[in-house]
């Protein structure tokens, strides 16, 4: 019950700013079940929003179409706090565990944590898919000895949303290379089949469709709305802002994106390799909204991964005196800060309007920022981690011959 607040604010509203996301879904699977060009349809007004997933995402969509809208509404809720519990639950147990606590108790009091922060309450007002995704990649990494081949889950929450393609990235280059596991590249190779087999899938079935997204669709950035809006706080929506020449701006954000980049990555393959796989995996998914070219706040549901890799132990110990820094970062992306700035600008304070106004209007894009340096701070050396771990282990005693 402690979630219904959140739950009943947004179902409440007017049915024409209800879920409007998954109102898009139900379009795509509507779509394909009357015949119609996906990507030409629009939800009904005043949204008037287009489709704009793969084509993968409306043939999955199609069930949605096959229920009443009441019915899609509260089983769509329903299936983000599902989501959310099995996110929080691959990655507090062990912290939860060490602690001494109740583990199904503590991840219960996690979700209703984290269902409080801004870009989890988001996936309830627009009925977004974010959750989903989160999900399943971090369970596709975190799981000890996953049922299904390793990498599956990755390739399918890509081929819906192509941001989790982060990813194969991070399984390319933990994989590869000095140190490289093999279990990463085997994961690689099944993430990459399954993208691309699951991309490849609606060219044989909606063959006018797939054309339609790969060639036009996907083509024009402004079908996701205006990039240059408060709720893209990618490191590009944040350069949009600032309203210099497009040529800057491209350039701009290439490079920042690409140091970005090879900074997180390099870190997260550091902290694999000395066994801290949350924080690998945080860094990732830090990545997917940073350097996507729109990164809406809803998509900074990775927050709730980055919150218990901060909190918890990846080296066995608990510290507790983790929770509070940690509980001040909760606290930043409950409050709507980025709409703070909006506010700040429009009173037209002279130098704190535009300045400040603009750096608080783009606070949880540099909040990421600082998320990830201080993941990459935290991340052990390999070495260290290695030589320790040897010191750890008990000398095998010598049997006399």
């Amino acid at each position: 019950m402690a979630v219904w607040p959140v739950v009943w604010y947004w179902l409440s509203n007017p049915g024409d700013q209800r879920v409007v996301d998954l109102d898009v879904y139900r379009m795509g699977g509507l779509a394909l079940l009357q015949g119609v060009p996906v990507y030409e349809v629009v939800t009904p007004a005043p949204q008037l929003l287009p489709f704009t997933y793969p084509p993968i995402g409306a043939m999955l969509a199609v069930p949605l179409a096959m229920v009443s809208w009441p019915v899609a509404q509260w089983g769509w809720v329903v299936g983000v706090f599902v989501c959310l519990a099995v996110t929080v639950w691959y990655c507090c147990r062990e912290m939860l565990t060490r602690l001494g606590w109740g583990v199904p108790l503590g991840v219960a009091g996690v979700v209703v944590l984290a269902a409080y922060l801004m870009p989890v309450r988001d996936q309830v007002r627009f009925g977004q898919v974010d959750v989903l995704l989160v999900m399943l990649c971090v369970v596709d990494c975190m799981a000890r000895r996953p049922w299904w081949p390793r990498g599956l889950l990755i390739g399918l929450a890509t081929a819906v949303k192509l941001t989790p393609g982060v990813f194969l990235i991070y399984l390319l280059i933990t994989g590869f290379g000095p140190g490289g596991r093999d279990e990463q590249r085997k994961a690689f190779f099944m993430a990459a089949f399954t993208a691309a087999s699951l991309t490849v899938l609606p060219f044989l079935v909606i063959p006018r469709d797939a054309t339609g997204f790969w060639f036009g669709a996907l083509l024009d950035s402004e079908r996701l709305g205006a990039n240059n809006a408060t709720t893209n706080q990618s490191i590009r929506g944040m350069l949009l802002r600032l309203y210099l020449p497009d040529g800057v701006t491209a350039g701009l954000w290439l490079v920042l994106a690409a140091v970005v980049a090879w900074y997180g990555f390099r870190h997260a393959r550091r902290a694999l390799l000395a066994g801290d796989r949350l924080t690998a995996v945080a860094l990732t998914g830090l990545m997917a909204v940073l350097i996507s070219p729109v990164a809406w706040i809803h998509h900074f549901a990775w927050v709730v991964v980055v919150l218990a890799a901060l909190a918890g132990p990846w080296d066995g110990t608990v510290r507790p005196g983790r929770v509070w820094p940690a509980a001040g970062i909760w606290l930043y992306y409950v409050v709507p800060i980025p709409w703070w700035g909006v506010a700040l600008r429009a009173a037209e304070i002279p130098v704190l309007s535009p300045v400040a106004g603009r750096i608080v209007q783009d606070a949880f894009g540099l909040g990421a920022l600082v998320l990830l340096w201080l993941l990459a701070r935290r991340t052990p050396d390999p070495v260290r981690h290695a030589e320790a771990s040897r010191e750890r282990t008990p000398a095998r005693p010598q049997v006399a011959g």
